[in-house]
């Protein structure tokens, strides 16, 4: 597909993973909007790639249509969609309640339905396009203390399997990178539970999951979707790429 000023739409693009695949798409020629909920975050991201900051709160499922209605009216029609707003909690069986459960569900599932729903029968009316759902290696594999987050991460790899099929034939293609642990904010607090918890080291634990011995950069994950745009790259779909120095492996 032609990507020079193609509308990319990407959530949660205010920072950490969100923030490196808006800066590499923009830098690779396309129109980017960045939506989430910290404002000026994301007015500081599209200021400085030239794009658009739309806020929007994806946990209310009501505002997924409003906000692709808005890209469109006021930016143009979505060509890429990237799926990367989302949220990682952790406890036990017993300690997951309903709270936790369905704020998880809202965001890492339901929110990336909505707008798939939203945007892609248009997608493929007018043409080429992409949908690329950032999912996690708990969408592979199960994980301790993470019930929800990996049912969550499972369901967005079913989605993704799911609508890669039904729009196979329309040129819109629908793939999934499924990190291991990124070094962003989110890791951080990751790292800090393992530390009061255990009085271990919490990033050298993270990093030790990965044969790698290190926890993955936000710009890989941001160069692995940038891969999934090209016209040679058409025939990728349904695929669920770990990007976690071989830990699923």
């Amino acid at each position: 597909m032609e990507l020079h000023r193609a509308v990319a739409l990407v959530t949660g693009g205010g920072r950490g993973i969100g923030e490196a695949i808006a800066r590499r798409l923009s830098s690779a020629g396309l129109h980017v909007v960045v939506s989430g909920r910290d404002v000026a975050a994301l007015d500081a991201v599209a200021s400085d790639i030239a794009g658009v900051a739309i806020p929007a709160d994806l946990s209310d499922r009501s505002a997924a249509e409003v906000l692709v209605r808005t890209v469109e009216r006021e930016v143009g029609p979505i060509a890429v969609l990237v799926n990367n707003a989302g949220l990682a909690e952790s406890a036990p069986l017993a300690r997951t309640d309903d709270s936790i459960w369905d704020r998880t569900m809202a965001l890492n599932v339901t929110a990336a339905f909505s707008l798939c729903r939203a945007v892609m029968p248009e997608m493929a009316k007018r043409g080429p396009g992409r949908v690329v759902n950032i999912a996690s290696n708990a969408g592979l594999r199960g994980y301790a203390y993470t019930s929800a987050y990996c049912a969550s991460k499972h369901a967005l790899v079913g989605l993704t399997r799911a609508l890669a099929v039904e729009f196979a034939r329309t040129g819109v293609t629908v793939n999934a990178v499924c990190p291991g642990f990124v070094d962003t904010a989110m890791s951080e607090r990751a790292a800090g539970n393992i530390a009061r918890a255990t009085g271990r080291d919490g990033r050298e634990a993270l990093a030790a999951l990965s044969p790698q011995k290190r926890m993955m950069t936000p710009e890989e994950i941001a160069h692995a979707v940038w891969s999934f745009l090209p016209h040679e790259a058409r025939g990728i779909t349904g695929q669920c790429i770990a990007l976690d120095g071989g830990q699923t492996a």
